[in-house]
């Protein structure tokens, strides 16, 4: 009994610098509420369970620390560090005899979890261990683990995993199949078959897809965060089977969430519970960042270029959308098309906070949990191939250093300001010439890549989303992959159209008037107003310019924005509001004496009120 051999491994935490734009995100992140929530938000503060104190001992901690963790090392930050640590020494010397760790008495804001071994939010801070010894080496990790799933082991079937663990158990065996690649003890294995059995069978919800509507009511598996991470557990159960149905699943699960549930941006809905396909349902923030993470696993088990794809739609588009410029305010429910953040009744499962900006608008979980979305998507943009290669999972400016081939240590520069311009130059730095594969993730939507290795052109054979280029690599070589970007239209509900450009999507920007309802020392609550009509159509003829800029520090910001599309519409006569929301986009829009007006169109990701679904004037191509 053995693990199955993964298609690509992840690179250590700190193998991968961020550059660029990417860079200036995180510093951003850093300088808003990843660097200084603890200060004003007690949940993560000083009395935390996890820190020795009274405080919230559940989820929330873990949860701040797994994005704050690698935020820290990728930014070489040692205030982030010193603070990151904290939690880390604590954790680890909370350890007792029998190998469990953590906070000895769950207090937390979720009243329905009063258990002593409710082993979610230990499944959390297991993945912040691992992060921490990859970055650091900690030698303490690895005996620690050990320890800890001696425990399990023998707690497991008397006290199995139930409610959100149940649904969540893949996170549980990443762990597992770490510590076994580190040490390989069977009972690994043996535990890792248990752990499969007490999780939800999501092979099974994907596999035939129940949920065919909006749903009215709770159920684990409708609920839009387990959703999210629950696309990734059937590959996590390949790694034990090898099991091709796995993949099948996983697929069938992608294809029906988007047909029943998708949005522009690349997520499923879900204002709590999978919500349908209408532009005015909220999508929760947690949802966005955990999918994310679903994503960069399955690209690492299966090597399947499409999983990429999609995390990189939903990165650059539903991630940056959903907070605020500066990081110092976020939501806990976007909305496509989003005319207007207030504190109002909409028919979502959630509360009227739910799509304000704020510190904790609706509940805590998202102001816990987003801190993840960026630093884990920098440290994934690159993998290896598991025999001396490197693979490509996202192209956003970085510095990834690594060895190569038999050993050759090499550093890959990768510029250029994708997603934003369509060039990707790659420079190759190596202490010896090596042969090796370097695997470049060709997007489905590209149709006319072409690469230049040192200024020569070389054939691309696609596989998988991959062009593999296998070649004695010298110290010094460039590369230069273009990516051309293409206009394109997509049908969605009632015939809207939703415009998309690569990786990105884009959305007629509305102005916004952000009036401050919370005052607090740092992080307001706002609500946001429109300030400019919205309600265009564009027509089925219409054209598209592309009008390029300058990446500024903050590229997802409407009026900065890099790269913009200049087009026309007409304002809708009988596009009304429906329960504080814009209403669904007329099948039928009246424009009868409306002029064409010229809209210039900005990525989604950098306006908070926007139109992301237009009604169609015309006929449908």
């Amino acid at each position: 009994m053995t693990l199955v051999k993964t298609a690509f491994e992840s690179l250590p935490l700190r193998s991968i610098k961020p550059l660029g734009w990417l860079k200036d995100q995180l510093r951003i992140q850093a300088d808003g509420l990843t660097g200084h929530l603890g200060e004003h938000w007690a949940d993560v503060g000083p009395q935390s369970g996890w820190l020795g104190g009274e405080g919230e001992s559940w989820e929330r901690g873990p949860y701040y620390v797994d994005g704050m963790l690698p935020l820290a090392y990728l930014l070489e930050d040692e205030r982030l560090i010193a603070k990151a640590n904290k939690w880390v020494e604590w954790t680890l010397a909370s350890q007792q005899e029998d190998g469990m760790f953590g906070p000895k008495r769950i207090n937390t804001v979720n009243n329905d979890i009063n258990h002593n071994h409710d082993w979610w939010h230990y499944m959390i801070m297991l993945k912040v261990l691992m992060q921490h010894e990859e970055a650091t080496g900690d030698s303490r990790i690895v005996p620690f683990l050990n320890r800890f799933f001696q425990f399990v082991h023998l707690n497991i079937e008397k006290q199995p995993l139930f409610s959100w663990a149940e649904a969540r158990g893949a996170e549980m065996l990443l762990c597992i199949y770490w510590l076994y690649q580190r040490s390989p003890n069977p009972t690994w294995l043996e535990l890792a078959h248990i752990i499969k059995q007490q999780t939800i069978d999501w092979t099974a919800v994907f596999a035939d897809f129940p949920f065919w509507r909006k749903v009215e009511s709770w159920d684990h598996k409708s609920h839009v965060v387990n959703v999210a991470m629950g696309l990734k557990a059937p590959g996590t159960f390949y790694q034990l089977s090898g099991d091709p149905k796995e993949l099948d699943a996983i697929n069938k699960g992608i294809k029906s969430l988007m047909k029943f549930h998708g949005q522009a941006h690349g997520m499923f809905s879900g204002d709590e519970w999978l919500s349908g396909t209408n532009p005015s349902q909220g999508v929760e923030l947690c949802a966005v960042v955990e999918y994310m993470f679903s994503l960069e696993n399955l690209v690492r088990i299966y090597g399947v270029g499409q999983f990429g794809d999609i995390l990189e739609k939903v990165a650059f588009n539903a991630l940056p959308a959903a907070i605020s410029a500066d990081w110092t305010s976020h939501q806990y429910d976007q909305q496509v098309n989003q005319v207007m953040c207030n504190v109002a009744k909409r028919d979502w499962s959630n509360g009227a906070d739910a799509n304000v900006f704020g510190l904790e608008p609706h509940f805590g979980c998202c102001t816990a949990n987003m801190h993840q979305g960026w630093p884990k998507l920098a440290s994934h943009l690159w993998m290896s191939d598991g025999n001396g290669g490197l693979a490509a999972v996202s192209y956003a400016p970085c510095l990834v250093r690594t060895k190569v081939g038999n050993g050759s240590d090499a550093t890959l520069e990768v510029s250029g300001g994708y997603p934003f311009n369509e060039e990707i130059t790659m420079k190759l730095t190596l202490s010896s010439a090596e042969q090796f594969a370097l695997s470049l993730r060709i997007p489905a939507w590209c149709d006319k890549p072409s690469l230049l290795i040192n200024n020569v052109s070389v054939t691309l054979s696609i596989v998988n989303g991959y062009a593999s280029i296998q070649r004695h690599w010298l110290d010094g070589d460039t590369i230069q992959l273009f990516l051309p970007m293409e206009v394109v239209t997509h049908s969605a509900h009632n015939f809207a159209i939703q415009i998309n450009r690569g990786p990105l999507v884009y959305v007629l920007p509305i102005t916004e008037n952000w009036q401050k309802i919370v005052e607090r020392a740092k992080f307001h609550d706002w609500e946001v107003y429109p300030m400019s009509p919205w309600k265009y159509g564009i027509s089925s003829e219409a054209s598209f310019e592309v009008v390029e800029g300058i990446i500024p520090k903050q590229p997802f910001e409407a009026a900065n924005s890099p790269i913009k599309l200049r087009t026309s519409g007409q304002l809708i006569r009988d596009w009304r509001m429906e329960g504080n929301n814009a209403d669904t986009p007329p099948i039928h829009p009246n424009v009868d004496g409306q002029a064409e007006q010229e809209l210039l169109l900005v990525p989604y990701g950098s306006s908070r009120l926007r139109i992301g679904e237009f009604p169609l004037i015309g006929k449908r191509q």
